[in-house]
């Protein structure tokens, strides 16, 4: 039986978008995914509320978005150890979130980078009114409060990152 040499396999590439609702999360993500579709390399996106939608669950089932988000991960890494580009637009508010993510890719060999979106309150709450997704409707005071938890990256964490394959695109919702 003849020898077969594997392809030399490139490492992954995990992205993290990360913003409140209504920052531009999912427009980034997608044009990122279609920029690297453009540049011949292919990512696949994971979006909690996509699923849930298909799936026809609420988005406000905390618990199910947890369990969606905790598969996501798991078939995540399974394409980053295969040499794959992700990309994760689950907002992840939390630095300890980041970590994570990041931590994990690394092990598996992969470089990861996070798209940080920011806007203030009265934007994001005036796309998330336009948008009309959420039901019910996500009022100022929650999303003010959760602008208040939301821990963004700081400099010392944005340099834990790798540089973008693709720059950063203007969205808009």
């Amino acid at each position: 039986m003849p020898f077969v040499q594997s392809p030399v396999q490139r490492p992954g590439r995990l992205i993290v978008v990360c913003g409140l609702p209504g920052s531009g999360k999912t427009t980034l993500a997608r044009a990122l995914e279609g920029r690297l579709l453009e540049s011949k390399l292919r990512a696949i996106r994971f979006s909690p509320d996509d699923w849930l939608d298909a799936l026809s669950i609420n988005l406000y089932r905390e618990d199910v978005r947890g369990k969606m988000e905790a598969l996501q991960w798991k078939l995540a890494q399974d394409l980053l150890a295969l040499g794959l580009t992700v990309i994760i637009e689950w907002g992840t508010w939390a630095r300890s979130e980041r970590d994570t993510l990041r931590l994990g890719a690394r092990a598996l060999g992969a470089a990861v980078e996070l798209h940080y979106l920011a806007a203030p309150v009265d934007v994001l709450f005036d796309r998330l009114q336009r948008r009309g997704r959420e039901n019910p409707p996500i009022e100022r005071d929650a999303l003010a409060q959760w602008a208040e938890t939301f821990q963004a990256p700081t400099i010392e964490e944005m340099a834990l990152f790798d540089e973008p394959l693709v720059s950063d695109l203007s969205q808009s919702d």
